[in-house]
Formats: structure tokens, C-alpha cells, sequence
């Protein structure tokens, strides 16, 4: 018999009840319980980035991250990035400007790194936002334009 947790989790400004074994971590809780599929499981060992979420406001790998660790906090996916009026947030905004993606696999990672790089103040310059960055990885080399696109809402917030 497998054993389960109950545990309630904030997402996007929504409340989600769950029962779980204590080791799903939560990118499977979001990506498999609760078809919240704009976080992608890449490497599923904390190194390519393409699964950066935000709790209470930092960033996280979800696949490194237990569900039942994020259980009273605030969590933020992709989805939930959302500007006035559901307009883009100016983060994707720049993205698209820029050109910052091509396949587009790692763009919900990198959006959400790019988000928490500039609430932190890591987008002084371009080195420093390359090595705030250098956690998430692009396969298609996107990483002049992702700079660029991270510079842009930077200057613009």
C-alpha cells in the first residue's frame, strides 16, 4: 500500500488540495497532478534550469523540491506570470522583442530566472546577468538575445 500526504498548495493565487506520496517532488505535482505543464522537465537533476519556479518570490528548481516543501508557501509557475489586464508580463514581453527563444523549451525557465535576476538586482550589466542566468541552459544558443531581452525589462522596471 502506498502511503500518501494530504497537503494544500498556493499557486498562482489558487489553492490546490492534494494527495501525494512524500517524494513527488513539485514539478511532477504541477506538471502531473495539476496540468500546470508550462514548467518542463528537462534534466530532472537541478542542472539545465527549465524547471525554475518561484516560491515565496526566489527562485527554485521544482525538481529538486519536495511538494509537501512548498506546502503555506506562495508559488509562482509561468502560467502565473501575468502583467495588468493579463497583458504579458514585460519579461515575456522583451522575450519576444528580442527574439529570446527559438525552440522554446527552456523559455519558461529562463523567463521565470530573468524575472527573479531583476527583483534581486542581478541585471546591473551584462556579465552579471549571464552569470545570474548561467544556472538555466538554452540547447539553440539563445543566450546574446536572452541578455538582451533580461537588459531591456531591467531598464524598463
Amino acid at each position: 500500500m502506498t502511503r500518501t500526504i494530504h497537503i494544500a498548495l498556493d499557486i498562482n493565487g489558487q489553492r490546490f488540495e492534494l494527495d501525494l506520496e512524500p517524494r513527488v517532488t513539485l514539478l511532477d505535482a504541477l506538471r502531473e497532478h495539476l496540468s500546470l505543464t508550462g514548467t518542463k522537465k528537462g534534466c530532472d537533476q537541478g542542472q539545465c534550469g527549465a524547471c525554475t519556479c518561484h516560491i515565496d518570490g526566489k527562485r527554485v528548481l521544482s525538481c529538486l523540491t519536495l511538494a509537501a516543501q512548498a506546502e503555506g508557501r506562495e508559488i509562482t509557475t509561468i502560467e502565473g506570470l501575468i502583467g495588468e489586464g493579463d497583458d504579458l508580463h514585460p519579461v515575456q514581453a522583451a522575450f519576444i522583442e528580442h527574439d529570446a527563444f527559438q525552440c522554446g523549451y527552456c523559455t519558461p525557465g529562463q523567463i521565470m530566472s530573468a524575472v527573479a535576476c531583476i527583483r534581486e538586482g542581478h541585471a546591473g550589466s551584462d556579465t552579471e546577468i549571464r552569470e545570474y542566468m548561467s544556472g538555466n541552459l538554452c540547447r539553440c544558443g539563445a543566450y546574446n538575445s536572452i541578455v538582451a531581452a533580461v537588459r531591456e525589462a531591467a531598464e524598463a522596471a
